[in-house]
């Protein structure tokens, strides 16, 4: 099986312009699939910028609504997959979600932020309540989280237990917790096995300092790529092959003693 070429965008587009971030998200598109990529990972909240205040229930929208349609457009016009982050209006209920459009348009799967973050967060979006959200690319199983949601190692290792390879995961990781780029997805990406494209912001917005350093993190540790700190795109590889051969010799997940953790929940 052929290896699936990822490609992250870090960008923080412009806060509160929808249209400036299509348009952002389109060119990144473009490079991406020049690249050779057939999948485009942008950060959270991408479609309308993470710190856009009470401008929140003005831009969210439905799952099927235009920022969708717009996303699809994109990802049929340059051949590859994209997950955005964004709003989702769903009645009065508004999650903090991402989605992910194939190449020929299709709405592959939605996945609403489980683990809020801060007052912000709290105060505007209801937390999802499904944790293991899936689809297939390319004989490729991936999974979404958002942010927050890898600093649970359970949410990781249910998305192991269920047959993820690659790990999706939008952030806006802001200073001081920049360890978690650096340190922590690479360890969830070895414990629990699979691959993690974490794809942050970047640079001051509103009240908050993103720090960058998207990775691509392989299941045995190792970051594939790696951005700075500004605006960058940077393309990795998900091996399939390397992906078995490392679970084949990794027995963490063999090894689980699960009559033993009952206490933890």
């Amino acid at each position: 099986m052929p290896s699936l070429r990822t490609a992250l965008l870090q960008s923080s587009g412009r806060p509160g312009a929808v249209a400036e971030n299509l348009k952002v998200l389109d060119e990144a598109a473009a490079r991406a699939a020049g690249a050779g990529a057939r999948l485009l990972v942008s950060p959270e909240l991408f479609l309308t910028g993470y710190a856009i205040g009470d401008a929140v229930p003005e831009l969210a929208e439905r799952a099927d609504g235009p920022g969708a349609g717009a996303v699809a457009e994109i990802a049929v016009r340059h051949g590859l997959a994209v997950l955005y982050g964004y709003p989702e209006r769903d009645g009065e209920r508004i999650f903090n979600a991402s989605q992910l459009i194939g190449p020929d348009g299709v709405r592959l799967a939605n996945y609403r932020k489980t683990h809020l973050f801060g007052c912000f967060e709290q105060e505007w979006f209801t937390p999802g309540d499904q944790p293991v959200v899936q689809a297939d690319l390319d004989g490729i199983r991936i999974g979404l989280l958002i942010c927050y949601d890898v600093e649970f190692p359970e949410n990781v290792r249910a998305h192991a237990l269920a047959g993820t390879d690659l790990l999706l995961v939008p952030t806006a990781q802001m200073h001081p917790f920049q360890f978690v780029a650096e340190s922590v997805v690479p360890v969830r990406a070895f414990e629990s096995q699979l691959y993690v494209a974490y794809v942050n912001r970047t640079g001051p917005e509103g009240e908050f300092e993103f720090v960058g350093l998207s990775c691509l993190a392989g299941p045995d540790g190792t970051v594939r790529t790696r951005a700075g700190r500004g605006e960058e795109l940077v393309v990795g590889e998900v091996d399939p092959e390397f992906l078995a051969a490392s679970r084949a010799a990794n027995p963490y997940l063999r090894d689980r003693r699960p009559g033993l953790y009952g206490s933890l929940v």
